[in-house]
């Protein structure tokens, strides 16, 4: 039986509240910290819920090796004619800022958070007490490290981003065996930036059914349009990359949200989870005023007593505090009990 929700640092995440928005920094602190710290300050004001890192450093992650195996060569992405190696190093996150950029975060309501991309990066992240962790796509097939993280009960998100799904069942059944009891899955789409066709969030509610789980999205699209559509799938959890500027260039710049976007994100995100409400038919209570405004039968021409109704006498007319008009059609040829003025709605007491 899947859980309603969890809570992490006082905030609650699942279907009964609204989406939990997550500004992922990644790279976009250009090497300075204080334009991290800056970037968090103003992912604050956005009214997202979360900030989350990645920690790892160039060699935790690939090989300093420059042949063609680690060489970015599609023709396609963001960071062809980079080595991995060189890569990683310009956008790696230095491991003594998490400590100022987690303290920055708590003081201004956010919870801290970060993907660790190796065993190392857990064991540093446990000592800045990280309330939750997130798996990156590239490394939902990294088994010893999901269970390395679920060993510390923490609640997990993992992207799912080219996994299939007997890869994610295991990674799903691996992160639970090795004590993993919160565990939130995003769909994702490992592309930089990505394209709303070849997003395919309607995987959300078939995904959180196959695992039971809670399911978000780790949008990488352009704009505000998936995500707010994911809202409507059942997505709990939304991760946007954020800068201060795309223009400010970066790594991650060209597929990152600007403040005044995830600000939009996080207000529209709300309004489409308050629209999504219960399924219910008939006038809602705030809906009963708005009766009176539709269609009943009117006297439209004076009637004396004992005159047939007729079509010259009476109409469906606003407002409505007649007859409805499905009663039209049996009325015609009944005769006035009494006279009736223009502008008098027809009850049964009327005939």
């Amino acid at each position: 039986m899947m859980k309603n929700g969890l809570t992490v640092e006082g905030i609650k995440i699942g279907e009964n509240n609204p989406p939990f928005i997550i500004a992922e920094m990644s790279g976009n602190h250009n090497q300075s910290l204080e334009r991290a710290l800056k970037i968090v300050e103003e992912a604050a004001k956005t009214g997202a819920q979360a900030l989350k890192l990645q920690t790892y450093t160039a060699d935790t992650l690939t090989l300093n090796i420059d042949n063609e195996d680690f060489q970015i060569q599609d023709a396609e992405n963001l960071w062809k004619g980079n080595s991995l190696y060189k890569l990683y190093e310009q956008a790696y996150t230095p491991w003594e800022w998490h400590e100022p950029i987690f303290k920055r975060c708590r003081e201004l309501g956010m919870v801290p958070f970060s993907s660790p991309f190796d065993e190392t990066a857990v064991d540093f992240l446990e000592t800045l007490d990280v309330p939750m962790y997130k798996i990156a796509s590239f490394e939902n097939n990294h088994l010893p490290l999901i269970k390395k993280v679920a060993a510390t009960g923490k609640p997990m998100i993992i992207s799912t981003g080219m996994a299939s799904i007997a890869e994610l069942d295991e990674t799903v059944r691996t992160a639970r065996e090795a004590g993993c009891n919160d565990l939130i899955l995003l769909k994702c789409t490992s592309t930089y930036p990505a394209a709303p066709d070849n997003t395919n969030i309607i995987t959300i509610p078939h995904m959180r059914k196959l695992f039971n789980c809670q399911v978000g999205l780790s949008d990488h699209t352009l704009g505000i349009g998936a995500a707010i559509a994911s809202v409507a799938l059942g997505a709990t959890v939304i991760e946007k990359h954020f800068t201060l500027s795309r223009a400010d260039g970066g790594v991650d710049s060209a597929f990152s949200m600007e403040p005044d976007e995830m600000r939009s994100l996080v207000e529209e995100s709300k309004s489409a989870w308050q629209a999504l409400g219960k399924v219910t038919y008939g006038p809602t209570e705030k809906e009963k005023a708005s009766l009176k405004f539709r269609r009943s039968i009117y006297v439209s021409k004076d009637i004396t007593a004992g005159e047939a109704f007729s079509k010259e006498n009476l109409k469906i007319v606003r407002p409505g505090y007649g007859l409805e008009p499905k009663y039209f059609e049996i009325l015609l040829g009944k005769t006035a009990k009494t006279g009736f003025k223009k502008g008098t709605p027809i009850n049964w007491e009327s005939i």
